[in-house]
């Protein structure tokens, strides 16, 4: 049972719920999600099932597209709607379509970022939700992530009231946090603000027509179809290039050779090689001895 399922994370269930449900269903221990996602966002959540999970990461560290609800008016401890409310402002406001995308274009392209309180990211060993919900304030490093387009799909030209929202879609690299990622837009805004509401619609080469439920994936396990949902682990990979080998070549990439670097290393960070259309490895340049790959990632044969 190899390859990557598409799910769709239901809200309400954390990422690592998704991965013990899929364990029972599937009846394999070895299955790993691909990118944290809040409880209260729903998703695409790619699942590595099998020798999959050997590209986890690439999936992981891939571009992402989400759907966005800004409120402005209030920011809340956690910046999305889940936290309670730590500064507000119930001025009557009128803001311009045209402000708003200046705001977008202002954070779109490498912007630096400091993670939430409620986040899962480390600081001294400690994960930055741990110290929040004791109370505790520590200082968060900034982070560089990459956004690379934001579009207003809200149609007015004029929004008004004393509390505002509107939708974005935003396509962002890793690490991004759209929930941080609104209250910025508020702060150029001039106003407090958080993320109302979250939906992932793509995760690398995974998109939101291409996902099944868990009810879906638990059906098909009954009726033994279940691995019509598995996709084969070259679809994860196609936003690298692809060599097909000749069978010297085969024998060497097959032992994980160290080889002469192939020329789709200078245009592309990592080269998929295959033999009859199968991945066999994911070769880089070799860190340490110019003008060498070596791989990073190997496949069995059989």
């Amino acid at each position: 049972m190899n390859g990557v399922l598409p799910l769709w994370k239901e809200r309400g269930m954390t990422s690592h719920d998704c991965v013990f449900k899929l364990r029972k269903i599937l009846g394999t221990k070895k299955v790993g999600h691909t990118g944290t996602l809040d409880p209260s966002v729903e998703g695409v959540l790619p699942i590595c099932i099998g020798q999959a999970t050997r590209i986890a990461e690439y999936i992981t560290d891939s571009g992402k597209e989400y759907v966005a609800v800004v409120s402005i008016g209030a920011s809340t401890e956690t910046e999305d709607a889940d936290g309670e409310i730590v500064q507000e402002d119930l001025s009557q406001k009128t803001i311009s379509r045209h402000k708003i995308e200046e705001a977008l274009c202002q954070l779109t392209g490498e912007i630096t970022q400091i993670p939430p309180m409620y986040s899962a990211v480390k600081v001294k060993g400690k994960r930055l939700y741990e110290y929040a919900r004791q109370g505790i304030e520590v200082e968060r490093p900034e982070r560089k992530v990459f956004i690379e387009e934001i579009e207003l799909l809200s149609e007015e030209e004029k929004f008004k009231g004393t509390n505002i929202t509107f939708t974005i879609r935003v396509k962002c690299g890793k690490g991004t946090y759209i929930r941080t990622l609104a209250v910025q837009i508020g702060e150029l805004l001039g106003y407090p603000a958080h993320m109302a509401s979250l939906v992932r619609t793509s995760s690398g080469t995974f998109e939101r027509e291409d996902c099944v439920t868990l009810k879906e994936v638990e059906a098909a396990k009954e009726d033994g179809t279940v691995e019509q949902y598995f996709r084969p682990v070259e679809e994860a990979l196609n936003e690298f290039p692809f060599v097909e080998m000749d069978d010297d070549m085969y024998v060497k990439i097959k032992n994980g050779q160290v080889l002469s670097v192939h020329s789709e290393l200078q245009i592309a960070p990592k080269v998929v090689f295959t033999k009859k259309n199968r991945a066999i490895a994911v070769y880089i340049e070799h860190p340490t001895k110019p003008g060498l790959m070596k791989p990073e990632k190997m496949f069995p044969s059989e």
